[in-house]
């Protein structure tokens, strides 16, 4: 019944490559070039439902190879056959040569259901189904979960859709507000930092640990910063989640004067265990023991003080 589905929706380049049959599941491999869609799919399990439940009774014979053809049965690509075949008949809806062991109904199946489809070789597919008893299971097992997340968002099941879209809007617009808040954190931060600068040989040099920032919220921060700044170059790290990162940012009057930032970050991390480089106006670049971090920022100002040094 499946492969004959598939023939029905996916087409008649469709042959069987392999299956596997037991009493808690089955699986069966079969010739496609692509994905099945989830339409695809659903189209299949309808197909196969709708011929267990007309009931269709299985007829089983032996005749010739040849008549057996004639009657437009499917064969086992690859499989030898003997003069005498088995012949199992759906009422012209499946007939296929097969010597396995088949029901005298289709009814007898009771439900089937696809648990999925996925690519396992070069043009080979396969589907894994349940039929009887395992289908059942499996709908009450999923009528559980629903029920339990509907219970834990406090709705009904027919509600529960609309409940997580609500939850989705809300948490997007709680996002805006976080990123908002932390928006304004960060300019309060900016002026508080900006205070710290100190200037070495007319450019203003700003080393700052932040380790409540990921790589983002160090470039981030180090923009906001640089903007600041006149002439100046600015050195920031972080030790969040046990991750060093390092960033240097050079205005263009500081680069013209002398200053790498490519240069100074790779001496910067080198203190810290790490390496990295980058443009003369930004860099960035990694670390791999945080305890060193603060030596690594004051390895900065002697750096700038050479960059200006050679430079002049």
């Amino acid at each position: 019944l499946l492969q004959q589905a598939l023939k029905d929706v996916l087409g008649n380049h469709i042959e069987q490559a392999g299956s596997s049959v037991n009493a808690e599941r089955l699986r069966f491999d079969f010739t496609h070039f692509e994905p099945m869609t989830d339409r695809q799919i659903k189209k299949v399990e309808s197909l196969v439902n709708d011929k267990i439940f007309q009931g269709v009774n299985v007829k089983i014979c032996e005749t010739g190879i040849n008549q057996a053809r004639e009657m437009g049965a499917t064969a086992l690509f690859g499989e030898k056959y003997g003069e005498i075949v088995r012949v199992v008949n759906m009422e012209n809806y499946s007939i296929e040569l097969c010597g396995g062991t088949h029901l005298e109904n289709t009814s007898q199946i009771g439900t089937f259901k696809i648990l999925g489809e996925n690519g396992v070789s070069s043009g080979v597919r396969r589907i894994e189904a349940i039929t009887g008893p395992g289908a059942l299971m499996h709908y009450q097992e999923q009528e559980q979960e629903l029920k339990d997340l509907s219970s834990f968002l406090k709705t009904s099941p027919n509600q529960l859709l609309t409940k997580v879209q609500n939850m989705a809007n809300e948490l997007k617009i709680a996002e805006k507000q976080l990123q908002a808040l932390q928006n304004q954190i960060s300019q309060a931060q900016t002026g508080d930092v900006l205070s710290q600068a100190q200037d070495v040989n007319g450019v203003k040099l700003l080393t700052v640990r932040m380790d409540d920032l990921d790589m983002n919220g160090l470039r981030n921060m180090g923009d906001k910063l640089k903007d600041k700044l006149s002439c100046g170059v600015v050195v920031l790290a972080t030790g969040k989640d046990e991750k060093v990162n390092f960033v240097v940012m050079a205005t263009k009057d500081a680069v013209d004067q002398g200053v790498h930032a490519g240069k100074m970050i790779s001496e910067v991390a080198k203190v810290a265990g790490g390496g990295g480089g980058g443009r003369p106006n930004m860099a960035q670049a990694g670390g791999k023991d945080n305890t060193m971090i603060d030596q690594a920022l004051e390895k900065a100002k002697e750096i700038l003080e050479a960059q200006l040094s050679n430079g002049k």
